[in-house]
């Protein structure tokens, strides 16, 4: 079954599908009226019945109790220096899939690409499409949400939100006795946020690296070979889901 997204609540048990999902559904999946979808509102999702099209509008009731949630337990903050290239896509759209719950991007001293402000709120209302577009494939109940570019000052500061922060480092990875990642999941008693930091192409600098264990960051491994920027997120993802799902 289809699933769509529903931007406001449930009134009466009926809600209304527009923009782009609503041409999905009529010019694109050609259903009809009594044709069941999935909806999603305020993080559940439910089955729902086509009532009736109002124009380029669908107005559906909701026809089942709430499903099960897919979610991970944890909730997962990715931050990534800006990669070069397509990478960006990639990262949201396959974090998404693995279950991240939020996108935070910044410019590191090794990032060859820059964010052009004047650009960079088209480029962020792309990547959300991608990563609803990921959310809806792969049964979520929640979009992750793509943030706004951080400097890396704020970056530093981001540790307050979260119970526990980490920063994939490299030279990590080159030791003969490293931090595995695995060890420091299992040490997550009753935490449920996680904040991990990833550089670009050429990784973080040890100045970045060091500034962020100052503040409290905790350094982990990603096993003995050297990940991609765009392969290290999922990585971790897919550990996480691994110990906790």
């Amino acid at each position: 079954m289809q699933r769509y997204f529903i931007e406001e609540p449930l009134v009466d048990e009926m809600a209304v599908i527009s923009g782009d999902d609503a041409k999905h559904i009529q010019k694109v999946m050609r259903m009809q009226e009594g044709h069941s979808i999935i909806i999603v509102s305020e993080g559940k999702a439910y089955e729902a019945t086509i009532e009736r099209f109002e124009g380029q509008d669908v107005r559906v009731r909701k026809s089942s109790d709430a499903l099960r949630s897919n979610e991970l337990p944890i909730q997962v903050t990715i931050c990534c220096g800006l990669p070069k290239g397509e990478k960006l896509d990639l990262i949201t759209q396959k974090a998404t899939e693995l279950g991240m719950h939020e996108l935070v991007l910044f410019e590191a001293e090794r990032s060859i690409v820059k964010w052009d402000a004047q650009k960079g709120s088209k480029k962020q209302q792309r990547l959300q499409k991608i990563a609803k577009e990921a959310a809806e494939q792969s049964h979520r109940n929640v979009v992750p949400t793509i943030q706004d570019i951080v400097t890396f000052k704020q970056l530093l500061q981001m540790i307050e939100k979260y119970d526990v922060c980490f920063v994939a480092d490299e030279e990590d990875a080159k030791l003969e006795k490293r931090t595995r990642f695995a060890e420091m999941l299992s040490k997550m008693n009753g935490q449920h946020s996680v904040c991990v930091v990833f550089g670009p192409e050429g990784g973080l600098s040890r100045t970045e690296i060091q500034a962020l264990m100052d503040r409290g960051f905790q350094s982990i491994s990603l096993g003995p070979r050297i990940l991609r920027a765009e392969t290290a997120p999922l990585y971790v993802l897919s550990a996480i889901s691994y110990e906790f799902e």
